[in-house]
């Protein structure tokens, strides 16, 4: 059976370069590009990973699930 968890999240392009670096901008933009790609579930786990840390842990796990433009 092929359950939806079973299948791979899909990288989605986030526009980073240029924009605003504050951490609530950066979170905006990556949940904007996951829109199409993401169920609700992958970004409430993406969520709580990109949160747990400082900035420098909240850009590593945006460079880690996301194709960074």
């Amino acid at each position: 059976m092929n359950d939806e968890r079973d299948r791979p999240r899909r990288r989605p392009v986030v526009r980073l370069i240029g924009q605003d670096g504050n951490s609530f901008a950066i979170l905006g933009a990556c949940r904007r590009a996951r829109a199409a790609a993401w169920t609700d579930d992958d970004w409430a786990s993406f969520h709580v990973d990109a949160t747990s840390g400082n900035y420098d842990h909240l850009l590593a796990t945006v460079m880690e699930h996301f194709d960074v433009e």
